[in-house]
């Protein structure tokens, strides 16, 4: 199915979908279906209870998924995600005893509380879709979405992400406490019915290769030159600020870029505008610059926002 009016169907179902099991948090389930069709990965950043895993586990059922947890612990090892050779008496031949990164989503919660060591076991399947296990790569399957989350509030007993793993993240984000109204709702649903309930009985809308069409379709979708270049004045001036120790990668550059087609496609256009660089910007930009001062990152991007202008002639 390559039909457009077909695929943005698709999309209105999967937030749909989405929706039923969510309350509220519309904005979030945006950035999250961004960071999936961009052919990326989310990194949450939130206190516990808000709905970090109810996210995860309801986009693995509408798209028809395999999902997966890792629980994060000092004392995961490397090949307690990737999965290791184990020797068989019967067949006297060592077997493959995949880890939990075969899946289509996996949920990788408080990542910060694995050792380096263990964080680093993501680093290669989260850009190149594949483990290396005894020499031999084994690619994981496709569409491959990872969602980590890490408490921003917690540091004991915490492992700091490194630059390099945190710029494998297509975007971070917050859900945040629901508001009166949304939580009031959470109450109603879940007197008769838990959350787990409402997801099993939750029908997928859209299949895996279908994700896979939509991330094809997002990378088609047309960034004018003049907006490629608003997006490269953005990010240059993260490397100049003041206020910055370490600006944006160029990895983060074309990240932007991903996102910002993706997000386009989520609003049913085939092409991007200022706007959609401007309401991506803190949330692809942020997890990836080091501020100094005691600065926060995002307060530093908007403000960039601000003083980084949009050509006048810039249109899609």
């Amino acid at each position: 199915m390559t039909d457009l009016s077909m695929m943005h169907e698709r999309i209105t179902q999967l937030r749909t979908h989405l929706a039923q099991v969510i309350v509220g948090k519309d904005e979030a389930v945006s950035w999250v279906l961004v960071a999936l069709l961009g052919g990326g990965h989310a990194l949450l950043e939130d206190v516990p209870g808000v709905g970090k895993t109810l996210l995860a586990k309801t986009l693995a059922r509408a798209i028809n998924g395999r999902f997966q947890r890792i629980q994060c612990t000092p004392d995961l090892l490397p090949s307690d995600i990737t999965g290791t050779n184990i020797w068989n008496p019967s067949s006297r031949e060592f077997e493959f005893l995949a880890g939990p990164v075969f899946a289509n989503i996996l949920l990788a919660d408080e990542i910060n509380r694995a050792t380096p060591r263990t964080q680093s076991a993501l680093l290669e399947v989260m850009e190149e879709h594949q483990v290396t296990v005894d020499g031999s790569p084994r690619t994981v399957p496709s569409p491959f979405f990872v969602i980590a989350t890490q408490n921003p509030i917690e540091y004991q007993g915490t492992f700091p992400l490194p630059e390099a793993q945190m710029d494998r993240f297509l975007l971070s984000l917050s859900l945040g406490y629901p508001t009166e109204s949304e939580e009031l709702l959470m109450l109603q649903r879940q007197q008769t019915q838990n959350a787990q309930s409402a997801i099993a009985d939750l029908e997928p809308c859209i299949s895996p290769e279908e994700v896979l069409e939509l991330q094809t379709l997002a990378r088609q979708v047309k960034v004018a030159p003049e907006l490629q270049r608003y997006i490269l004045r953005l990010v240059r001036a993260s490397r100049t600020d003041d206020d910055i120790t370490l600006g944006v990668s160029p990895r983060g550059t074309i990240a932007l870029q991903r996102a910002v087609q993706a997000y386009a496609l989520l609003e049913q256009r085939d092409y991007a505008i200022p706007d959609d660089v401007k309401a991506l910007a803190p949330q692809v930009l942020a997890h990836r610059l080091i501020p100094n001062g005691g600065k926060q990152a995002r307060t530093i991007i908007e403000r960039l926002l601000h003083t980084v202008a949009v050509e006048s002639h810039e249109a899609a």
